[in-house]
């Protein structure tokens, strides 16, 4: 039985054509000018489990691909990925990524932005490449949906009257609209019925809602208050003012002087490790944690259930595998 705290059983399954996308990956991060391949193969080669592309080759292993398309889509989700990575360290001031300095840290924020411009670009070439206008079509909406929920974030930003729908809608743009993007593409490399890929979609995009939530939980320490998960700082979020899930709902379920600690916190960039940890007091007494929890099982099961109808496989395991992957790094 595989371990349920991992995704070996994707990575077993994809290993071949992952090493293709990331043959891929560092091709197409070449650039004569110097700054533009040092950028994109520092974040790039920096960690990270390429999640998403991986997401795309197992969607289109679920439906017996055997061409190559799902290469150059599987590439081109992650260079869209990885672009947006270095826009929000940007957006957000972030000092770090997967462990290390940002990469504006490293070389200014004005470089960080034009290489993830540089990245998207080769994205789309990538996808022009395989000559599939509706897969173009799904990658070029998600592009455009991740930059909308970008927006709406750095307009709630510090807003005390954003609300859970609030939430929902900038987490089901920002991140899970890549996700869902990610399966459906790679159901579209395998030509699979509408039906399989409309089922591979909700699969994405539920995985990714409930991916957010878990992100968000961790931004606190998760469940168990550790840090170090993300390779970030704890309170990253709560320093940047984002009001995500946890502080929504502690909000409106907290006693008077605690929410006005909540709300003096926010926003806070110089917070200290005795305040930031009655902020988690605050949010695990007022179920702020346990709440966001309790959603990302929920669109865990729904991850789960868009599956059911699609024959059993050793590939429909794996996808599924990553859903169990996903809820136990809250914990």
């Amino acid at each position: 039985m595989a371990n349920e705290t991992d995704i070996s059983a994707l990575l077993a399954l994809t290993a071949m054509d992952m090493e293709a996308v990331n043959e891929m990956i560092l091709a197409r991060a070449a650039s004569q000018v110097k700054l533009v391949p040092d950028i994109s193969r520092y974040l790039i080669e920096a960690g990270g489990k390429r999640l998403r592309p991986m997401l795309t080759l197992g969607a289109a292993q679920l439906f017996g691909a055997s061409g190559h398309h799902q290469i150059n889509y599987a590439a081109a989700v992650e260079f869209m990925h990885t672009a947006t990575l270095l826009h929000d360290d940007v957006v957000d001031e972030s000092e770090k990524r997967r462990g290390k300095p940002a990469a504006r840290m490293v070389w200014g924020n004005q470089a960080s932005v034009l290489v993830g411009d540089y990245l998207l670009g080769q994205a789309f070439m990538m996808m022009v490449e395989a000559g599939d206008l509706e897969a173009l079509g799904v990658l070029s909406q998600a592009a455009a949906t991740i930059a909308e929920g970008e927006v709406f974030q750095l307009v709630r930003a510090g807003d005390l009257e954003t609300s859970e729908a609030d939430y929902f809608a900038i987490i089901e743009a920002k991140t899970a609209a890549l996700f869902a993007a990610a399966t459906e593409v790679g159901a579209l490399a395998a030509a699979a019925p509408p039906s399989g890929r409309a089922a591979v979609r909700t699969y994405g995009r539920e995985l990714g809602i409930a991916f957010q939530l878990t992100d968000d939980l961790l931004d606190f320490g998760g469940i168990g208050g550790s840090s170090g998960s993300l390779g970030k700082n704890v309170g990253d979020d709560l320093r940047d003012g984002k009001l995500t899930l946890p502080m929504v709902y502690a909000l409106g379920h907290t006693a008077t002087d605690n929410r006005e600690f909540l709300v003096k916190s926010l926003g806070n960039r110089e917070i200290g490790e005795a305040e930031l940890a009655r902020v988690i007091e605050i949010l695990r007494s007022s179920d702020g944690l346990a709440y966001t929890l309790a959603k990302a099982r929920k669109h865990s099961d729904q991850a789960r259930a868009a599956l059911e109808d699609i024959a059993d496989s050793p590939s429909r395991s794996a996808l599924n595998e990553v859903v169990d992957y996903n809820l136990r790094r809250a914990s």
